[in-house]
């Protein structure tokens, strides 16, 4: 288990729900953006106060909590890929119903970030920001034992 310092700086996304639930549960393993990343290395999920309406609809048979305006999981970018067509036929194999908009959506040209390891943590309660963010605190007493 990776251990923490108090001030340590810890990349941050923020994603509409019920997005970031599905990262924190392990159904979602792909978080699309128009824009790529450079980055690799440990991110925080960050849960919007934002919701995708027709999406919620989508997944509550699942019966999952959404909390909104927090740090719920914690993840590593592994890659940043293209989201073409042989993209798109591998996203339809993986999960048809979690990437249903990427994989219909034609007309959508953008990036996905490839999310391993995750892991979920108790709420952090914070204010998002757009694109990846820094985060400065604490969040050893927060990581939970379960994580897959």
């Amino acid at each position: 288990m990776v251990k923490y310092e108090v001030g340590d700086i810890l990349k941050v996304i923020t994603i509409k729900q019920p997005f970031a639930t599905l990262i924190a549960k392990g159904l979602k393993k792909y978080e699309f953006r128009t824009w790529k990343t450079k980055y690799r290395g440990e991110i925080l999920i960050h849960a919007g106060k934002g919701i995708d309406k027709i999406a919620m609809k989508r997944y509550e048979y699942l019966h999952f909590s959404f909390p909104k305006g927090c740090i719920i999981a914690k993840a590593n970018l592994s890659d940043c890929v293209d989201i073409d067509e042989e993209m798109r036929c591998k996203l339809k194999k993986e999960n048809e119903l979690v990437y249903y908009n990427t994989i219909y959506n034609k007309t959508w040209n953008g990036y996905g970030f490839k999310l391993e390891n995750r892991k979920e943590l108790e709420p952090i309660y914070i204010k998002g920001k757009l694109g990846l963010w820094n985060y400065e605190g604490d969040i050893n007493e927060k990581c939970k034992s379960r994580s897959k």
